[in-house]
Order: C-alpha cells, then sequence, then structure tokens
C-alpha cells in the first residue's frame, strides 16, 4: 500500500523500524546495535528504545533492551481475527495425524516467509525413531529466509516475471548451509523451475538434516495466498519417497482448500 507524504508519520515508522531491528539473531540489543541495525542515529535509537520501554513492549537492564510479553497482543490478535490461520488450522491438524509429519502454512513479507499456520506434531515419528525432527524454528510467527526455504520458493515463483527480478535485484543470498544455493542465475533457474512444476523439494537448504517440500495455496480466484509445506528426515524418508507419497496429499489439500480461501 502507498500513501501520499503528508500521510506518512515517520515517527512511526521509526519506532517500528526500531521494534523490528530485535529477531533471533539478536534478542538484545543496546542503542548503538539498533541504530546499526535501522540507519538510525544513536540518539534517535535510544529515544525510541526508552519509549518503547515505557510503553511496555520492551525491557530493559544495564542499557541493554529486549521485547516484552506485550507485543504478543499483536500476534494474538492476529491470529485470534485472521481468516487465513483459522481455516488452515484444521487440515493442519489432520495432515499431521494422517501423515505423521510436521506441515505449515506460511505467507512471505519481503525477504522472509512466516509461519501462520502449523501442525501440533512436532516430529516425523515417535521419540525413539531414529528419522524423528524438529526444525530449528518451525514455530508460530518464525522467520525464515524466503531463498533457503521451499515455501520461499513456492512463493517466489508466484510473483509475475518482473516482479521477482526486482526482488532479486542487488541481493545476496545468504549461505545457511553448505548445500544453500546462493547463485542467483543458479536460484533464478530454480524459481523458474518451481514456476513450472508448481512444487518445490529443498533438501537442507536451510536446515542440515531435513527435507522440506511445498505447494502453493490458492484463492477461488487463483491468487496465491500462502504456502503449505511438510518436512521430514533424511533418515525416515528420502526427496524421492517425499515426492511420491507426499506430493499428492499436499496438492490434494491445497485444491480441497482452494474454494475455502
Amino acid at each position: 500500500m502507498t500513501i501520499s507524504q503528508v500521510d506518512f508519520i515517520a515517527g512511526m515508522a521509526k519506532g517500528m523500524a526500531v521494534l523490528e531491528s530485535f529477531g533471533t539473531d539478536r534478542q538484545r540489543l543496546n542503542a548503538t546495535l539498533a541504530a546499526e541495525r535501522t540507519g538510525l542515529t544513536r540518539a534517535a535509537a535510544r529515544r525510541h528504545l526508552l519509549t518503547l520501554a515505557h510503553l511496555g513492549y520492551l525491557e530493559t537492564e544495564a542499557g541493554y533492551f529486549w521485547l516484552s510479553s506485550k507485543v504478543l497482543r499483536f500476534s494474538g490478535s492476529y491470529l485470534a481475527s485472521a481468516r487465513l490461520p483459522r481455516v488452515l488450522q484444521p487440515t493442519l491438524n489432520r495432515l499431521a495425524l494422517r501423515a505423521q509429519a510436521s506441515f505449515s502454512a506460511v505467507v512471505l513479507d519481503g525477504d522472509e516467509v512466516v509461519i501462520v499456520a502449523r501442525s501440533g506434531n512436532d516430529r516425523t515419528g515417535p521419540a525413539s525413531e531414529p528419522g524423528r525432527v524438529i526444525a530449528y524454528g518451525l514455530h508460530m510467527g518464525a522467520r525464515l529466509p524466503a531463498h533457503a526455504t521451499s515455501t520461499g520458493r513456492v512463493l517466489l515463483a508466484a510473483k509475475s516475471k518482473p516482479e521477482f527480478t526486482q526482488w532479486l535485484k542487488g541481493r545476496q543470498l545468504a549461505r545457511m548451509t553448505p548445500l544453500t544455493t546462493t547463485d542467483l542465475k543458479a536460484f533464478r533457474q530454480m524459481v523458474e523451475q518451481v514456476r513450472q512444476q508448481d512444487f518445490c523439494l529443498a533438501s537442507e537448504e536451510h536446515e542440515l538434516g531435513v527435507h522440506a517440500l511445498a505447494v502453493p495455496l490458492r484463492s477461488s480466484q487463483g491468487l496465491t495466498l500462502a504456502a503449505l509445506n511438510v518436512v521430514a528426515a533424511p533418515a525416515r524418508m528420502s526427496t524421492a519417497q517425499m515426492q511420491r507419497d507426499l506430493l499428492p496429499l499436499l496438492l490434494e489439500t491445497a485444491a480441497e482448500l482452494r474454494p475455502l480461501l
């Protein structure tokens, strides 16, 4: 969404930038670190940190700040009111029971994907089974790099080619594991392949020991709203087995959900 300059509140934008500068990679920030992550001056970052702490969104000690539980008001309100998680959650729970695997629904936000619904089953088998997998970061609200995830590639493939070119322009793809695709030309070809086959199978590119398979979730108007994925451990299921056994299940589920989205 774009708005006119007269309607844009720069102070609010800066405050939100400071709030968003906290992440799993840096959970505690001081004024210097917040300034580096937001592009603000140290003095401005400090004032925003102090204001957010005064409002209860941050906790602080010895010059460092971290998120308080009050920020969960936003996520709680979203999960309670947003239609997409409410529609998808029963289906994800059913899939987890049927396949004994972990399923998630994910949306694209800039250069990251965000988990908006997920099954309650965090593993692919009993605790004693060697194929058990608990993928790191797979929790509600988790943000993962789009380029290294099956869901991210599915959602990027849903963009028009000019939009994807713009997304890729000047971007450096971070290496998450030794198997992550970081070459821009190779990544462009990979996304084009996903666009043609309408699914993505990524093997240990975001996390070693985890295969991930994803398909797009489209509305009845054909708009891609999210991606549905499943993860499995190599010890339990090869990529070929995932494509053979789980891809039909994902495609069937996506087709069933389409009239509801």
